[in-house]
């Protein structure tokens, strides 16, 4: 009787210990279809960034072949459709670099502000209002933005600046500014209540206001999310194209005056796109060299923001 229940039980346990072995080979092999489907999808950006720079690289090297890359670096003229042809990137640039200056003097600085605002002095009724009205003006169409520029903006600031002309880079890059304030504002704010209380606490045990806590013990705390923020503002105000089509002009022009009208990398590239160039011309290959510049340009300032970034983690 005894060994018949010990026989009993020793099956049971059997049974038992098997179940709980299927049951962990069916969970290891759902983690690893998990895993192979993550993978799947990181590889796919991976491999799309790296066919975009395939796809730059290889016509802009044959634009390359026929076309100086020291004309094409210091021509002070661009005019790739004309009989007197002429490719001086720096044209382009120009225009990139300022709009996109003008916009970031205005988006960081109201950025961080609304930022520090909604992390450290508003309460969650305003905060729950003020979020979604940012998210909302963010997910405007840039043609929107481009007219509001060009029939709102433009009209006010002649009224200031009587000489500035119907298109121009201020009024492009201030409209620019404000559709980017929303991406500043909503990351460094994330980036600011991720902020331990402790810190917070232990600045007002000392005597510390809230505005002093939030600029000198905050802040310093969040930097690596805000130059995040900061990245991510630069990148859209470079890689931006509507706004700058419809308000700054188009005019190819090499000048670092915000008040005059002027091209940009992508304003260029759109109208070339729309034309009807024939496939592997050269006017057709300028725009794989405009866009190889362009992606040059960003990653310098990717660069530029991960060193900043390491620099402050060192210093706080």
């Amino acid at each position: 009787m005894n060994s018949t229940a010990m026989s009993l039980k020793a099956s049971t346990d059997l049974h038992q210990v098997s179940d709980r072995l299927s049951f962990s080979a069916m969970r290891n092999w759902k983690e690893r279809l998990i895993e192979a489907v993550l993978l799947a999808a990181a590889a796919v950006s991976v491999l799309t960034t790296l066919g975009i720079v395939y796809v730059l690289l290889s016509e802009s090297v044959r634009f390359f072949e026929t076309i100086s890359i020291i004309d094409f670096l210091t021509d002070t003229q661009w005019t790739p459709l004309f009989d007197d042809a002429h490719f001086g990137i720096m044209v382009l640039v120009s225009g990139t670099l300022v709009s996109s200056f003008v916009a970031l003097v205005v988006a960081i600085p109201v950025g961080t502000v609304i930022a520090i605002y909604l992390s450290e002095f508003a309460d969650s009724r305003v905060r729950e209002v003020a979020k979604p009205v940012l998210e909302l003006l963010g997910g405007i169409p840039t043609i929107v933005f481009g007219y509001f520029a060009l029939l709102v903006v433009t009209p006010i600031l002649q009224v200031v600046l009587p000489g500035l002309p119907g298109f121009s880079l201020l009024s492009a890059g201030l409209v620019m500014g404000i559709m980017i304030v929303p991406y500043i504002s909503s990351l460094s704010e994330d980036a600011m209540r991720a902020v331990p209380m402790s810190m917070r606490e232990g600045s007002y045990a000392m005597g510390a206001t809230r505005l002093y806590t939030a600029i000198h013990v905050v802040v310093p705390a969040a930097i690596s999310g805000l130059a995040a923020s900061y990245i991510l503002g630069i990148s859209r105000a470079v890689g931006e194209t509507m706004i700058l089509a419809v308000a700054a002009g188009m005019q190819p022009n090499l000048t670092w005056n915000p008040m005059e009208p002027a091209a940009t990398i992508t304003s260029y590239i759109v109208q070339v796109a729309l034309g009807d160039l024939p496939h592997g011309s050269i006017g057709y290959q300028t725009i794989f060299a405009a866009g190889l510049t362009l992606l040059l340009i960003t990653l310098v300032f990717n660069i530029l923001g991960q060193w900043l970034r390491a620099k402050y983690r060192e210093n706080y």
